[in-house]
């Protein structure tokens, strides 16, 4: 099963959940804020993305971090920020089972979900 992991009022999120009804694909949303994250799946993200990709440097939640914390973050750093504050990773998340991806984009999505479902 995909999981498509945000927050319900990211308008990125919301285009990508539009963008996968659209094109009848089945998935199950997890809301980061409500529903919340472990550190296990955290670590799993890190390991397999590197906090670069996995934290939005654009985000709000990463401009109102200290600079001191934005100077020092590291995988280990992000596992603590993200756990603390999980709107500090890159949205959507997209979760096909066996590779993660950060963001969305309609034509690299549809070539992800082709290649994994034909």
């Amino acid at each position: 099963m995909i999981t498509v992991y945000g927050i319900s009022n990211c308008d990125t999120v919301k285009k990508a959940r539009r963008w996968l009804e659209q094109h009848a694909i089945e998935y199950r949303f997890h809301d980061v804020r409500s529903d919340g994250l472990t550190p296990e799946q955290v670590r799993a993200w890190l390991q397999e993305l590197g906090w670069e990709t996995l934290i939005n440097r654009r985000s709000t939640s990463w401009k109102a971090l200290a600079p001191a914390a934005r100077e020092q973050m590291d995988d280990t750093h992000a596992l603590a920020a993200i756990l603390e504050q999980p709107t500090l990773i890159k949205r959507p998340l997209l979760d096909i089972g066996h590779e993660r991806h950060c963001g969305f984009l309609a034509p690299a999505w549809e070539a992800l979900l082709l290649r994994h479902t034909l």
